[in-house]
């Protein structure tokens, strides 16, 4: 067919437009009508932001070990905004952390026990940042993954028991920060039950604190009345510190380290994350704990 013969029945023939102004003019308004047919899905609603609060420390190893548990729950949960937050000495300072943020936020103690910081600064911070709704989620411990990593920092400082003779003569003593929150206490003690448990059940694991409480020299003292002359410290800190260094000084035998950035940390942050915004779904701001 020649550009001069007429198109077969029912085919449309060329157009012909004066100007490019005409041609553009029919461009827009084809697009126009093809955009109208297009159904736009809403983008999924931001998660809320995950707030690391950690205590601070003169020891600038703290800060540094904080940094690394944020970057590794960053690892873990790609696309999740993760904020870290001091109740004092080290930056940046919570109140500041959480007036640069909007929206929603969950509050997560890097604290192994229930205290004063859980019960009333983290969420005094959250009740001076009123743009905000959120809620303060459970301590980290106790619970199984904490156990977890208590367990691999005693075996990377070298608690083997071997045989079964071994094991009669070993004993934990478990260092915690010590509260004058009874709860404190009886969360270390879960702690100290469920690290025996992890242990195979054969070795005894007995809580000691470096500030309110029964200390570790005590502790140490008491396990080798019954026999126990193979003691090992496990350190039930979530950064090194003055309290994880004089606890450690009084090991007899072996101290862990700090739980740091363990990879059983970081999945707890991001458990107890998770279970705080299971109990806030649809509902308003809250300034409470949440439950473990």
């Amino acid at each position: 067919m020649t550009a001069k013969e007429p198109a077969p029945h029912g085919v449309p023939g060329p157009e012909h437009f004066d100007s490019t102004a005409q041609l553009m003019s029919r461009i827009t308004t084809q697009l126009s009508s093809r955009l109208a047919r297009v159904t736009l899905r809403s983008a999924a609603p931001r998660p809320p932001v995950l707030v690391a609060v950690a205590h601070g420390s003169r020891d600038p190893a703290a800060l540094r070990t904080a940094l690394a548990l944020v970057d590794r729950i960053r690892d873990l949960r790609p696309g999740l905004s993760v904020r870290l937050g001091h109740i004092e000495i080290d930056e940046p300072p919570l109140d500041d952390t959480l007036a640069a943020l909007d929206g929603e936020a969950v509050l997560v103690p890097l604290m192994l026990t229930r205290g004063h910081h859980v019960k009333r600064d983290i969420p005094g911070a959250l009740a001076r940042a009123p743009h905000l709704r959120g809620r303060v989620a459970a301590p980290l411990g106790p619970h199984p993954l904490l156990a977890e990593a208590l367990h691999d920092r005693l075996a990377e400082a070298g608690w083997r028991t071997g045989s079964p003779r071994a094991a009669r003569r070993a004993g934990i003593v478990l260092a915690a920060a010590g509260s004058r929150d009874p709860r404190s206490a009886r969360d270390t003690e879960a702690t100290a039950a469920l690290l025996r448990a992890r242990l195979g059940g054969n070795v005894p694991v007995v809580p000691a604190y470096a500030s309110a409480g029964p200390d570790v020299a005590g502790a140490v003292r008491r396990l080798a009345a019954g026999g126990r002359d193979r003691v090992a410290v496990a350190s039930c800190f979530a950064a090194p510190g003055r309290f994880a260094t004089a606890t450690a000084a009084a090991a007899p035998w072996i101290a862990a380290a700090p739980l740091g950035a363990h990879p059983a940390m970081a999945a707890l942050v991001l458990h107890r994350y998770d279970r705080a915004l299971a109990g806030t779904a649809g509902s308003a701001a809250a300034a409470q704990p949440a439950t473990a």
